[in-house]
């Protein structure tokens, strides 16, 4: 017992002691630690300075690496990126099951006895072939009851597509919408490097609408392999083509009847003809996707008017009046019904040339395309005449 109370009791003196030394060694505590604290913090702040000094150059150096390296590839990717984007969104270059049968189906088609060949390309969507098309289509089987046409469209080659056909079909006229094969088309043709650059992004394809150049092309190439008529859809024909063999026609002419420019809306020609072989070897060579017309119109007229009259090249040049017999300035008189002054005179002229002189007239959709037909105008007069369903002329 006596020992415990010593130990409680020097436990307890140790006690008083250690309370009693307690703020000296707080305050000593205290202060160690603000020195260290301290200490540290300039340490620190020199470690940092240093970091900065060191560290800050090579930071540079590597974004100033990295802003060239994307620089150098952004340069690269915007430019096929932008490319890419002006391609048309209905994927006429994918390939798949139908491209694959485009051959087969195109020989198997023209295999039926036909009149004539006839070729249209639409490369827009199923819905916009409308009436006017459609009296188009109508009036190629007004003349050529026993003809054949070909539309080269990947949209049309639809189940909507055959709808819209379907009332022709019914008839017994053979027409057929046949999904195009490009690169076969363009296979061993000058075109051929010039597509696959179009492809891949490495040619750029201009501000004018794509679809229109591959239609300038398509048509071409489909003649070249297979022979025919190609005819735009928005050219009426007024009688049949059935005599005519290489030929294309004048746009317009000057006063010594000499032609001036000529226009690619109907080309003539056998397969494998050298003068198509020119026109796909100066769309590649020349293409300019900036200018309206460079490919098509201007284009033929630079080939022709080089190579006319030399050997090898036998075809024909009509004049305006076989299919431009009315110029896109004047074709919206022919929408209009005529006033009391002079345009009756013009309307009967008019009329009168074009049944007994004209193969066809281009409707210039470019200027045309939002006018209505009025009931009691040339264009009522000649759809009426040139149809086989006559369906909704006034509304086309």
């Amino acid at each position: 017992m006596t020992f415990k109370r010593v130990v409680s009791h020097e436990i307890f003196g140790h006690r008083l002691v250690s309370r009693s030394k307690s703020p000296v060694i707080s305050i000593v505590l205290f202060s160690l630690l603000i020195f260290f604290m301290f200490a540290y913090s300039i340490i620190s702040n020199m470690s940092l300075q240093s970091a900065a000094f060191t560290v800050l150059p090579i930071s540079f150096t590597i974004s100033t690496q990295r802003n060239m390296i994307v620089e150098g590839d952004s340069e690269n990717d915007q430019f096929h990126r932008g490319i890419r984007r002006k391609l048309p969104e209905n994927e006429i270059f994918r390939s798949d099951e139908l491209t694959e049968k485009f051959h087969g189906r195109v020989q198997e088609f023209f295999n039926h006895k036909c009149e004539v060949h006839f070729f249209m390309t639409w490369i827009s969507t199923a819905e916009s072939f409308g009436t006017r098309e459609i009296l188009a289509v109508e009036s190629v089987f007004k003349a050529h009851p026993h003809g054949c046409l070909m539309i080269l469209s990947r949209t049309l080659d639809s189940a909507q597509g055959h709808m819209i056909l379907k009332p022709l079909l019914d008839r017994g006229f053979k027409v057929q919408a046949v999904t195009p094969d490009l690169p076969f088309l363009l296979k061993n043709t000058p075109a051929e490097a010039w597509f696959n650059d179009i492809k891949s992004g490495e040619k750029d394809p201009g501000g004018i609408p794509l679809a229109q150049n591959l239609s300038n092309l398509m048509r071409l190439a489909a003649l070249y392999k297979y022979g025919g008529v190609y005819l735009d859809t928005d050219f009426i024909v007024l009688k049949s083509f059935k005599g005519l063999k290489n030929t294309i026609g004048a746009q317009s002419i000057n006063s010594a009847k000499n032609w001036t420019r000529l226009n690619n809306a109907v080309l003539v020609f056998d397969m494998n003809h050298p003068l198509l072989y020119k026109f796909i070897e100066e769309f590649a060579l020349t293409f300019d996707g900036n200018k309206w017309g460079h490919n098509g119109p201007y284009m033929v007229s630079r080939v022709v008017h080089r190579v006319e009259g030399r050997p090898g090249y036998n075809f024909t040049i009509l004049p305006p009046v076989a299919f431009y017999p009315v110029d896109w300035i004047k074709i919206v008189r022919l929408f209009k019904v005529p006033s009391q002054q002079a345009d009756p005179k013009w309307f009967e002229a008019k009329l009168q040339e074009l049944n007994e002189k004209s193969y066809g007239l281009h409707l210039w959709n470019k200027q045309s395309s939002k006018l209505m037909v009025e009931e009691g105008s040339a264009m009522g007069k000649l759809l009426s005449e040139h149809c086989v369903l006559c369906n909704q002329i006034y509304s086309s």
